[in-house]
């Protein structure tokens, strides 16, 4: 039997495979910011491979998909995509194609891709992301399809390469999965339960992203306020943040995302006497009435989540909050709707990210009697028109002020602007140089608009 390598010794052997070639690779990736981060580890490995990146699919001699399995637009998006690489298989029959990701975690959709997709080379499921090199490795070499599915691993890969998309901005993963299964949620099953980090791997990475020269750190989570609940009091996520906060250097943090049965006034008061802490907490509600928040298994009434609420402002009186809705989840009534609506605007949302629901094969919510679209429809419509009002009101009300914004470049929508972000995660747009990229700078607000506000340098 053929020893187990480590995953440095199958990144040397692909090398060793790919000595006398001028191989690349294309990591395509859909979903979240935990899907993002996961893909750049895969490039990292696929780099310390020896594959050149790349970032057309048509360049590749190995293409990833990383999916999604959160809404089932993304699924049939992924798989549209990996169908049109089919004509790509056929002119470079060499070229290896994988996916892997939420969706495939799903063993019905593994076995859909094994029957359907028969030019997809491996698949692998998200516990198995450091298996990569080694599922790659034996595809070459065995000269076979290889699926490889979740199995409830609990060990975390640390120290895996890592290419990252921005040399300014930076997410970091400091736990996985989730425990909470929320009755709309598929993360549970395709993620699998959740693990934390330990802090000191945390602290390591981000006190080298800091001295690397990166501003803003963002830690990943399906739910941040569970981290270190394994660890018996040893480090909760206050507590982490509390000891990142005390890495030197000039950085900002953040951190997505919360739960509210699990966020603590601990973490709000570490926020508020913190200046690297951006004063900035995405707190997905998901529906304004208790019957549908008790329905969708969150355990928290509006009541609970006001009070948290109310603790950020009272601490952070400026303070932006943003959240998660659902609208139209199964037998939601008009006045389930309209507390909803009353809730928005009770708390006058800075961002909301409001979604129509979608079921999901396998969560507890599909097999629910679901509502007509046209009933859906209808009330996201006017879900959309209350924001709108709400959200342009919020923004009118910085004009005048002085803001520290991080410059991200050139703004892709209006390009002889360049573009920066709040504090609270608002959009700025103002006439700059393109040098100002990735610094901290101070911008005075002079317009706002529904979706942005306008500025000038304030020297």
């Amino acid at each position: 039997m053929e020893e187990k390598k480590t995953v440095s010794e199958y990144m040397e052997a692909l090398k060793n495979i790919n000595a006398d070639k001028d191989f690349s690779a294309c990591v395509v990736t859909y979903g979240c910011q935990q899907n993002e981060a996961d893909s750049e580890k895969i490039a990292g490995m696929l780099q310390e491979s020896g594959y050149s990146i790349v970032k057309e699919p048509a360049l590749a001699d190995v293409i990833i998909v990383n999916t999604c399995a959160v809404r089932e637009h993304a699924e049939e998006r992924a798989l549209s995509v990996t169908g049109g690489y089919k004509h790509l298989k056929a002119a470079r029959p060499w070229l290896k194609i994988g996916i892997c990701g939420c969706m495939v975690s799903k063993s019905d959709m593994s076995e859909k891709i094994k029957k359907s997709y028969p030019y997809v080379d491996f698949v692998f499921g998200t516990e198995k992301l450091a298996h990569l090199p080694e599922i790659l490795y034996h595809s070459y070499e065995k000269k076979k399809r290889i699926f490889v599915p979740n199995n409830g691993e609990t060990e975390i890969a640390e120290g895996l390469p890592v290419i990252r998309e921005s040399d300014f901005r930076a997410w970091v993963s400091i736990m996985y999965g989730c425990n909470n299964f929320c009755t709309y949620c598929i993360v549970p099953y395709v993620r699998g339960r959740e693990r934390s980090r330990r802090p000191e791997k945390i602290i390591e990475e981000v006190r080298e992203l800091v001295s690397n020269g990166y501003k803003e750190i963002t830690l990943l989570g399906q739910n941040v306020n569970s981290y270190g609940k394994e660890f018996d009091g040893e480090c909760d996520f206050a507590t982490l943040i509390s000891r990142i906060c005390e890495i030197d250097g000039e950085f900002s943090i953040r951190f997505m995302t919360s739960h509210p049965k699990d966020a603590s006034r601990e973490l709000i008061d570490v926020m508020a006497e913190n200046s690297k802490t951006a004063k900035h907490f995405h707190l997905p509600v998901q529906s304004g009435s208790d019957r549908i928040l008790k329905a969708m298994n969150r355990r928290y009434t509006i009541d609970d989540y006001l009070a948290l609420v109310d603790y950020m402002r009272e601490k952070m009186p400026d303070i932006a909050i943003s959240t998660d809705i659902i609208v139209g989840f199964p037998r939601e009534t008009e006045e389930d709707f309209c507390q909803t609506l009353e809730l928005m605007k009770r708390v006058k949302y800075d961002m909301i990210f409001s979604f129509i629901y979608s079921p999901r094969t396998g969560t507890p919510a599909a097999n629910m009697e679901q509502l007509p679209q046209e009933v859906k429809s209808e009330r996201m419509n006017r879900l959309l028109a209350l924001q709108n009002e709400l959200l342009a009101e919020k923004n009118e009300s910085y004009v005048g002020k002085t803001l520290r914004v991080l410059v991200e470049g050139r703004s892709k929508t209006n390009e002889a602007k360049m573009s920066a972000r709040t504090e609270g995660n608002r959009i700025v747009l103002f006439d700059g140089d393109e040098s100002l990229t990735g610094k901290f700078i101070n911008i005075k607000i002079t317009k706002s608009a529904p979706f942005a506000l306008m500025g000038e340098l304030d020297v």
